[in-house]
């Protein structure tokens, strides 16, 4: 008799979603897990509040997908955002909506989303085997080989029909993702696609980012740029919404964002982001507000007019890119000079330098090809018995709860796929 129906390697979101749905179908679960408790890396998403999911349309919900989203029309429809949500609160977990759709805990604690995640992996009958890393996924016969367990890093064979390899990627590697998952998937014959940092924040050259450090920005427009021949923008991705400057450079959902789309076009050309600071306002409504402000106050210098426009840290950093003394008094200013300063404002340009490294990256680019993975059941094409969910998988999304439901969704129907066929041998 074999020790289990299905294996699972990995106990964070993927591989307690999916471990959930199998033991919930009768099977013989175990979850080994090398740290030495579940979901660390669920810990510290969201800034320790867990953006579970979005709670937006279907269409968006694809429209967020950065890499292969044509793979996650299956998962995404066999557990869906509203599946997720219904999940949670079934399961005695208070959510609520905030900006964008995004859905948090009510008690903004990410603990209570890793401890229901653990209790519904429990009632399922779930085991979980910490501290334990697996070296080598056991498979048997000719081709195609078939999933006969998985093999410790101890030495200790663990047998099962089914494995569900859940073991994250290479972001955060301080939670335990230091890309185990990709190696296990080399191991079985699987490509891996190449694989960099997204969700990640920029280096930006020069010292106004440093000079603005801490200032965080809401309701500005950045987008990113690279030029062509002659000069002309060749736009790669505009977004509306929140942004940060810190003593590196920029971050915040914007920023992170963004990473996903220049990552590769970093690699051979200089890239651009320019900041639209007042995106409500026209050139001409900005230039009739700085001219009103002038004239109430026409006497002030140049520097403490622009206090009821702008943040104080950025207008130090606005006069100097726009060539401005800031010690001349407003009813000095020429047209001409209004300009200046209104092309800052609606397009305050930086170069960007690189992403940053792994350590900060949200998620990971790249991963096992989905064109080897069925994207109904998520199981190998290659070799039967074999599961992939999570960030291990060449899928990612935007800033938003995306990511986290790609793990939900793939997590649950290899779970429930992975069951199937173990009740079935």
């Amino acid at each position: 008799m074999r020790d289990y129906d299905i294996v699972v390697i990995g106990a964070g979101a993927a591989g307690m979603m999916a471990a959930t749905a199998a033991g919930r179908r009768g099977c013989r679960v175990c979850i080994v897990e090398r740290n030495e408790k579940p979901g660390k890396k669920i810990y510290i998403t969201g800034k320790g509040r867990c953006n579970i999911t979005n709670a937006c349309d279907v269409d968006e919900l694809f429209h967020s997908v950065m890499t292969n989203h044509k793979f996650m029309y299956s998962s995404f429809y066999r557990f869906t955002n509203e599946d997720v949500i219904a999940f949670f609160e079934n399961e005695g977990l208070p959510l609520k909506i905030e900006r964008g759709n995004r859905v948090f805990p009510v008690s903004d604690k990410s603990s209570d989303v890793i401890r229901v995640l653990s209790e519904a992996c429990r009632k399922a009958g779930v085991e979980f085997l910490f501290h334990s890393r697996v070296k080598t996924i056991l498979c048997a016969g000719d081709v195609p080989q078939t999933v006969k367990g998985v093999r410790l890093a101890s030495g200790r064979e663990i047998t099962a029909s089914q494995v569900i390899l859940a073991a994250g990627g290479r972001s955060y590697p301080s939670t335990g993702s230091e890309g185990d998952g990709y190696l296990l998937a080399e191991q079985t014959g699987h490509t891996i696609t190449r694989c960099l940092p997204a969700l990640v924040p920029m280096n930006i050259s020069g010292e106004e980012p440093s000079q603005m450090q801490g200032l965080s920005m809401k309701n500005v427009e950045m987008s990113f740029y690279t030029r062509k021949t002659g000069g002309k923008k060749k736009e790669l991705y505009r977004e509306f919404g929140e942004m940060m400057f810190t003593h590196f450079g920029i971050t915040g959902p914007i920023v992170l964002s963004a990473s996903s789309r220049i990552g590769s076009a970093l690699e051979s050309e200089q890239v651009y982001a320019e900041l639209d600071c007042k995106p409500a306002l026209s050139r001409e409504k900005l230039h009739k507000r700085i001219l009103r402000d002038f004239e109430e106050n026409p006497n002030v210098s140049l520097k403490n007019s622009l206090g009821g426009l702008l943040p104080r840290s950025m207008i130090p950093v606005v006069l100097k890119i726009s060539g401005l003394k800031g010690e001349k008094a407003v009813n000095q200013v020429t047209r001409e000079e209004r300009d200046k300063l209104v092309d800052v404002i609606k397009g305050m340009v930086f170069s960007v330098e690189s992403l940053r490294g792994w350590n900060e990256a949200i998620i990971t680019k790249g991963g096992v090809n989905v064109r080897e993975v069925n994207p109904a059941t998520m199981e190998s094409k290659q070799i039967p018995g074999l599961y992939f969910a999570g960030e291990v998988l060449d899928v990612d999304a935007l800033t938003g709860g995306f990511n986290l439901q790609i793990a939900w969704s793939t997590g649950y129907a290899a779970g429930e796929s992975a069951a199937e066929r173990a009740l079935d041998t």
